[in-house]
């Protein structure tokens, strides 16, 4: 079984674009043939993809006559999405020339977003090498196409893989085939149905691909409608996400119904860039914007009551009261109780160590001037003691 050179550093280039475990999640935006094979319609479809924000889009090249069988090819292809009355005639139909491409290469160019296809034979990876891709991908139904595999590998472009209807022992023969050609190689994890149920999706199958291959970047083809699974997955180490995309659900096809509108694809693409940010470092701390919730919010111990100097504090004498804006935490409470108190305290005034002795000691007069009475409730301690408020404080809006 091959090995990965590196193992434990998971790092894919497509195009300049480094992805690894700490980079923000690759997304591919699946054109397909959603462009039903018109160049226009692809351009519009790439623009719209680069403002969303992914980082590629991708085509579907295929060599329809040597691809199916003539039966296949010629078979009659009569219903709602056809483009041909034989199933040969709707391909070549969606399939764009070789000079559409190279137009539509330039076009991604010019806006700024990676263009590649999937390759599904060997005339096609061979045009497709040279129109010089930066990379290739390769559909589940190729997972067992051993020679096709290695004859991409052999253009040293990254090649990213889908895993669709295969078992563990297919994805690694595919594995075993690229690399010892080419290292830089993704595995998809993907669910081959149009649309695919969410409980068909798997996704623990992240995990053990990662945990089987920890020196290769894994990935989701997604097929499952909405954007939220996809999430998950980069959740479970996925780093490039592949989602089909359309402009118009109800366009004539099979893939635009189950793929994502721009608004969806925006979303998609905006919540991956969040996630890394909201998962933080891991440290349980408070943090600044809490601050005024948690003191309007928290609580703090106070005289349930007028207490004279000299009194033994117990529980009825305390009071929990918001907001947290001095004295001491609810949990001080009894730490005060039975402790006597140095100074009378008004009704509501917060209460501090300060202000308490032990109830053996002989009691300690205060030494009051002229005009001094009862402290008064507004006078707050430092905040920056072990009993202060900035320690301790918290708050409900």
């Amino acid at each position: 079984m091959a090995e990965v050179n590196g193992a434990g550093t998971r790092q894919l280039t497509i195009d300049g674009v480094t992805v690894d475990d700490a980079a923000d999640c690759y997304v591919i935006a699946e054109i397909g043939h959603n462009h039903q094979g018109e160049v226009e319609q692809a351009k519009q479809l790439i623009a719209a993809a680069k403002e969303c924000g992914v980082d590629a889009v991708k085509l579907q090249k295929r060599a329809n006559r040597s691809l199916y069988t003539q039966e296949f090819y010629n078979q009659p292809y009569d219903n709602e999405f056809s483009f041909g009355r034989t199933y040969g005639e709707h391909r070549e139909a969606l399939e764009l020339s070789p000079d559409e491409y190279a137009e539509l290469q330039d076009y991604a160019r010019e806006v700024g977003i990676a263009f590649f296809a999937t390759a599904f034979d060997f005339e096609s990876a061979d045009f497709l090498g040279e129109l010089d891709v930066p990379a290739f991908k390769m559909a589940s139904g190729d997972l067992r196409n051993t020679p096709l595999l290695r004859h991409v590998a052999a253009f040293g472009k990254p090649m990213i893989i889908s895993t669709g209807g295969a078992e563990l022992s297919d994805v690694e023969r595919a594995v075993d085939a690229v690399l010892p050609t080419n290292e830089q190689l993704c595995i998809l994890q993907c669910t081959a149905a149009y649309p695919a149920d969410t409980d068909d999706l798997n996704l623990g199958v992240i995990t053990t691909l990662r945990e089987r291959y920890p020196g290769l970047v894994i990935g989701l083809s997604d097929h499952q409608n909405g954007i939220a699974m996809a999430l998950v997955a980069y959740m479970l180490g996925a780093r490039v996400i592949e989602k089909h995309f359309t402009l118009n659900h109800a366009a004539k096809g099979t893939d635009h119904a189950f793929s994502l509108m721009p608004e969806g694809m925006r979303k998609l693409v905006r919540d991956l860039q969040r996630v890394p940010g909201a998962l933080g470092d891991g440290v349980k701390r408070s943090l600044p914007v809490e601050e005024q919730p948690i003191r309007k919010m928290g609580k703090k111990l106070v005289a349930a009551r007028e207490l004279d100097q000299g009194h033994v504090l117990t529980p009825d004498d305390l009071a929990i009261r918001s907001p947290a804006d001095g004295g001491l935490p609810p949990y001080e409470l009894d730490r005060l109780v039975g402790r006597r108190l140095r100074r009378s305290v008004a009704f509501e005034d917060f209460v501090t160590f300060d202000d308490v002795e032990p109830a053996a000691e002989p009691p300690v007069r205060a030494q009051r001037g002229p005009g001094q009475g009862v402290r008064g409730n507004r006078e707050v301690p430092p905040a920056d003691g072990p009993t202060g408020a900035g320690a301790h404080a918290a708050t409900q809006p």
